[in-house]
């Protein structure tokens, strides 16, 4: 290779030195290639898991109570062949009631859950879930996840108590079914009741 630079003398110092200059450029240029081809692969795959279906895809459900409107957005793991309540939910701990953010509910008006006035608003769905008996709460919060749960933002609690299910509950699923919000799960159904 001639790497001879117009108008610079030979000297064997300055020849290494030129040298040197156009390997730096190769190297700088092979780096910014496999930067480009890093970059276009790692978006490529970024795409392609987009367009996979979630573990625990989001869902919403709607309905109306008395008048209310009531929207709850949550996401639905799957059974998948695991034990689920009392081993992936364990018992007497706060679950964030699906998977994912925390479910959240929201009604277009004031209602009274169990009897207890909640506001119209928008509110965190926590529940501790129990073998004989479930608590329900309303939070203020409505945060990823159950971690950062915090009992004093609670608006209302109240008891529930857990019945069978007459088959299998694949997918967790909450629906708004006459006066209740109902949940259902591998074999288990809780609920509660919803007023004006």
């Amino acid at each position: 290779m001639n790497n001879k630079i117009e108008g610079v003398g030979q000297s064997p110092a300055l020849s290494y030195f030129w040298e040197k200059i156009i390997s730096m450029k190769k190297l700088q240029l092979f780096f910014i290639a496999a930067g480009i081809l890093l970059t276009v692969n790692a978006s490529d795959l970024f795409a392609q898991g987009q367009g996979q279906k979630m573990k625990s895809p989001a869902a919403t459900a709607t309905g109306k109570i008395d008048g209310v409107n009531i929207t709850i957005n949550y996401s639905q793991p799957a059974v998948r062949g695991r034990k689920i309540m009392g081993e992936l939910v364990p018992y007497g701990k706060v679950w964030r009631t699906g998977a994912n953010a925390t479910t959240s509910i929201e009604f277009s008006d004031a209602v009274k859950i169990d009897g207890k006035t909640v506001a119209k608003g928008k509110y965190g769905l926590y529940t501790i879930p129990g073998k004989d008996e479930w608590t329900i709460m309303l939070n203020k919060d409505i945060k990823w996840g159950s971690d950062e749960y915090t009992e004093k933002q609670d608006v209302v609690r109240v008891k529930s108590k857990p019945a069978k299910t007459a088959a299998l509950v694949e997918s967790f699923t909450i629906s708004v079914e006459n006066n209740l919000v109902v949940m259902r799960w591998e074999n288990t159904e809780v609920s509660f009741k919803v007023s004006k």
